[in-house]
């Protein structure tokens, strides 16, 4: 394959992320103490790293896996002993396990990379997601304001404009959440990623494996087209909206979006993917899968592009909530979950988001469950 060929596609080949140069805006967290969730995550994992070596005062690991979280801390030990770190094994739905971490360590800086973030899999378990995306983002950053942390970051996904899926407006309210409760004490901002190339959830692990399996290469849809970006490009986007003051009214929350250039069309990718590797090997289209879009969007009909802040990021003002709306939110959606009514979940997801459009998947699943109560 030519280099001509290969030049715009360069990005999606395995390569290793040289971790000797720092990221921009690294820095930043140079003496400060800093909690990353999802600490053992792709994405969590690549910060943590990049964190690291800018030398932060502290660096608390939070992760629900007890494996991934293992893998960070045993890096950290190996390669970083010298820099104080904590590994700790918990999830940010546990609201006493964050005061007590927070009430300890008292973080400046608070980097939310904790989600569930694989779209067919929460359709069928709504429930798990809303709990861990949309209230674990409500305690996390009710636990930053009262322990006095100055930053909260929310990494967020483009799946959260217009969703189609749950994952999407789960996310979706969490990055309401962030804008509501940003203030001059606690600023609160969100990044809006598109798909990070390489992550578990990409689709480029999965052709690669297919590949090497000579096996067919699965793609939902022959127009399916999706937003990516690097791992280090996610990692600099990131810690660039930690430092991101966005105008005068640098208190409250914004959604902010890295460069992302334009979308990829998901059957070319897996066209490229097959040629590097120098096989012949079909694409098969199985169909869009439950919550799956054709083509992913940035911003909302509604929200206003604002200029831009180093990184370059684009600020964009988003609809706002007051504080005791955002309350009563997650109010409503603490009963349903406790109550396991699906049904009355996705009702009140669709009151609090009006641009969500439920799946069949979970439509059906409300169906069954009015039959059974019936």
């Amino acid at each position: 394959m030519s280099s001509h060929e290969t030049g715009p596609w360069r990005r999606f080949l395995p390569l290793s992320w040289d971790e000797t140069s720092s990221p921009r805006f690294a820095s930043a967290n140079t003496g400060r103490r800093v909690l990353v969730t999802g600490a053992g995550g792709y994405i969590g994992s690549a910060l943590v790293k990049a964190i690291v070596g800018a030398g932060p005062g502290c660096l608390i690991l939070l992760d629900s896996s007890e494996s991934n979280l293992f893998e960070i801390q045993r890096r950290l030990e190996s390669d970083w002993a010298h820099v104080r770190h904590q590994a700790l094994l918990g999830t940010v739905q546990d609201a006493d396990l964050l005061d007590r971490i927070l009430s300890r360590f008292h973080p400046e800086i608070i980097y939310h990379a904790a989600a569930f973030k694989h779209v067919p899999l929460l359709e069928r378990n709504p429930i798990a997601a809303v709990s861990n995306n949309a209230l674990g983002t409500w305690a996390l950053a009710q636990a930053a304001i009262r322990h006095g942390a100055s930053t909260l970051v929310l990494i967020s996904t483009d799946k959260a404009v217009n969703p189609h899926s749950v994952m999407g407006v789960s996310k979706r309210i969490a990055e309401l959440t962030v804008v509501a409760l940003s203030s001059a004490a606690c600023g609160m901002n969100a990044i809006r990623l598109g798909n990070v190339i390489g992550s578990g959830c990409s689709v480029v692990p999965a052709f690669l494996q297919q590949i090497a399996e000579c096996r067919p290469v699965t793609v939902t849809h022959p127009e399916v087209s999706r937003w990516f970006v690097s791992l280090r490009e996610a990692v600099e986007a990131i810690l660039a909206c930690g430092t991101a003051a966005c105008g005068a009214a640098a208190c409250e929350g914004r959604i902010l979006l890295p460069e992302l250039g334009e979308p990829v069309r998901i059957a070319e990718l897996a066209g490229f993917l097959i040629r590097a590797a120098g096989r012949e090997i079909p694409i098969r289209f199985t169909g869009l899968r439950p919550g799956d879009k054709l083509t992913e969007e940035l911003t909302y009909k509604a929200e206003t592009r604002d200029g831009f802040v180093e990184g370059p990021l684009e600020v964009i003002q988003t609809r706002k909530l007051g504080r005791a709306e955002c309350e009563e939110i997650v109010d409503q959606l603490s009963g349903c979950i406790v109550s396991r009514d699906v049904s009355a979940l996705i009702r009140m997801l669709s009151t609090v988001v009006l641009e969500y459009v439920p799946s069949r998947t979970v439509l059906d699943e409300m169906v069954k469950v009015a039959r059974v109560g019936a």
